[in-house]
């Protein structure tokens, strides 16, 4: 059914602006140790790179990343910069590799950079923050911006299962097809593991990724490399 209201579209762009490839926050240089995982023969055809996909999604950003974001989100609603000053550097302890924390940091000053010029002026005090990272800076330009919460879970998971898979198509190499069968698939999936997300508790936050935490220190040394994680 066409969306005919003009109040519920307009909601959608601030979202789809957010959650843009086109964003210009330098995520492409970043494969989030799926190039390790390449190199390794880990990630080799459409059917592996569907697996780590979706096992990083539901223990990596299920677990974590949403969870936090989350809080991150109710912290900026009610002005409590406590709560998020504690769930930044809760997130940021979490990182398992320094690959993984100077990717999240780049991402998130890039961000707060873009929010600045585009008038949150809340973000201008994070570009020269040590601490900052994606989730924080996520979270305040849904606020800022009015995006509903489900929106805001759907948009960043999304925009990092897409980056995964855009990394996929060069490095394993996959096929633009392959590539967007890989993420249709994940899209049936994203509404099921924001559900998920709703239940986790405070003390079961935290990633159980392995896999991801080995690809990302081992990646400091790959010889040879595309991408900067």
């Amino acid at each position: 059914m066409p969306i005919n209201d003009t109040e519920t579209r307009s909601k959608l762009a601030p979202i789809l602006q957010l959650a843009s490839p086109a964003l210009p926050v330098g995520a492409y240089a970043y494969s989030n140790g799926l190039e390790y995982a390449v190199n390794a023969g880990w990630v080799r055809n459409a059917e592996t790179t569907q697996k780590w996909i979706d096992e990083l999604a539901a223990n990596n950003l299920c677990m974590l990343d949403l969870p936090v974001l989350l809080r991150l989100h109710e912290c900026w609603r009610n002005s409590d910069m406590a709560g998020v000053s504690y769930w930044v550097r809760y997130l940021n302890a979490s990182r398992g590799a320094p690959e993984l924390l100077n990717e999240d940091h780049h991402l998130g000053v890039s961000l707060a950079r873009l929010l600045a010029d585009l008038g949150v002026t809340d973000a201008d005090e994070w570009i020269d923050s040590g601490m900052t990272n994606w989730a924080v800076m996520f979270s305040l330009a849904a606020i800022r911006w009015n995006i509903q919460l489900d929106d805001m879970l759907h948009g960043y998971l999304w925009t990092w299962c897409e980056n995964q898979v855009m990394a996929a198509v060069k490095l394993v190499p996959l096929g633009q097809t392959a590539g967007q069968r890989i993420l249709f698939a994940i899209g049936q999936k994203i509404p099921g593991m924001i559900e998920s997300t709703r239940s986790v508790r405070d003390e079961q936050i935290g990633q159980n990724a392995v896999a991801l935490m080995i690809a990302s220190a081992l990646h400091e040394e790959q010889y040879s490399r595309l991408f900067r994680s």
